[in-house]
């Protein structure tokens, strides 16, 4: 049967365009011709299907062994058939393919060759998503909302690509109206039946450390490293750096002039409150700047269990240390990977006039005393 002009030169588009080899689609053309010839004939016939794209030719060929007796149809041809047929040297054993032309059966592979290419060419597009986006996970994204459908939030990353925001990846509070535009954070890509199966973040603190590194120069170069991160989305975050240089101070490097580096963060955030603090191997040292803004007067490692710490803070800074139902100490504790036990330390007080009459009165004779008393 031929194949046609058109039909050799659109294949060769489609390598051309698509950067889907020609091989690709002969070899699936070839398995789909097979399962449509034995569909058109109703067996279970072994088919051979070859196509010569420089002759324009398809060949399709029954295969089927020889056989002296008990012939099955689909398969086995017996000897007196055979060489009925002109194969005279055959044996009982031997293997003959016969040439067959189906009639009407130019129509079904045109249409099963369109179905084939059509699919093919679903595949390899997934297959340039998968990629392109695979080797990304970790990475910052930049997308704009869709639509809403069901639990999930649809992204769309370009025009062919769309990602998955589920709920428990969402900041509580914020709203993702349709053509919004966010950052996100690329959580995981993988196959399905579908396609490319792609899911991102708000919530994730990998977010926050590549916006910092966009930010913030002193990171992307290595001159600081972050060394930690938690977060409560959308409220607070903690982050633990360390300068590799003696000559540049964390802290500064990331909230930068005026705050510019640290606001513009928090801004991407939903203005999320942050905590840049320094980080250090010493737990205690640690346990203390972890705490911050509050002001820590002592810490101390606790006795009665591994990785515990008791710290102790002035009155006044009592409520700045747990923070806002807890939060501040929860995310140090989180950070730290200390369990922290907070105790308010009491301010030392001159003694008062009562205080030195009360102690005269008990060194004094106990009779006075009790005089006193009475």
């Amino acid at each position: 049967m031929q194949l046609g002009r058109d039909f050799v030169k659109a294949l060769h588009q489609i390598e051309e365009e698509k950067g889907l080899p020609v091989g690709i689609i002969t070899s699936s053309l070839e398995a789909a011709l097979i399962s449509a010839y034995r569909k058109h004939r109703g067996g279970n016939q072994n088919v051979e299907v070859n196509l010569d794209l420089d002759r324009e030719e398809i060949s399709l060929f029954e295969v089927r062994r020889v056989v002296a007796e008990g012939v099955d149809p689909d398969t086995e041809m017996s000897l007196t058939e055979a060489r009925s047929l002109g194969y005279h040297d055959v044996d009982p054993g031997d293997v003959v393919r016969i040439e067959v032309f189906p009639e009407g059966f130019g129509r079904i592979a045109a249409q099963t060759a369109r179905q084939v290419i059509i699919q093919r060419l679903k595949d390899a597009e997934r297959q340039v998503i998968f990629d392109e986006f695979a080797d990304k996970i970790g990475d910052l994204v930049t997308g704009v909302i869709f639509k809403t459908e069901g639990e999930h939030v649809l992204v769309r990353l370009n025009e062919r690509t769309e990602a998955i925001l589920p709920r428990e990846e969402r900041i509580v509070g914020e709203s993702y109206p349709p053509g919004e535009r966010f950052k996100f954070f690329l959580l995981d890509v993988r196959r399905t039946t579908r396609g490319p199966r792609i899911v991102v973040s708000r919530t994730h603190p990998g977010l926050l450390r590549r916006l910092l590194e966009v930010e913030v120069p002193e990171i992307a170069e290595g001159v600081v490293e972050i060394r930690n991160i938690v977060r409560e989305s959308g409220t607070r975050s903690k982050v633990a750096v360390l300068s590799m240089d003696a000559n540049v101070d964390p802290v500064g490097a990331c909230v930068g002039p005026k705050g510019a580096r640290i606001k513009a963060v928090g801004g991407e955030l939903g203005d999320e409150r942050m905590d840049i603090i320094i980080w250090s191997a010493d737990p205690l040292q640690y346990i203390r700047n972890a705490l911050s803004p509050a002001k820590v007067v002592r810490v101390e490692p606790s006795l009665e269990a591994d990785r515990a710490a008791r710290v102790f803070v002035r009155p006044d800074q009592l409520s700045l240390a747990i923070g806002k139902a807890g939060q501040n100490v929860r995310l140090a504790a989180r950070l730290t990977g200390w369990k922290i036990d907070i105790k308010v330390l009491e301010p030392e007080r001159m003694p008062t006039l009562q205080d030195l009459f009360e102690d005269l009165i008990k060194g004094a004779p106990k009779e006075l005393w009790e005089d006193r008393e009475k």
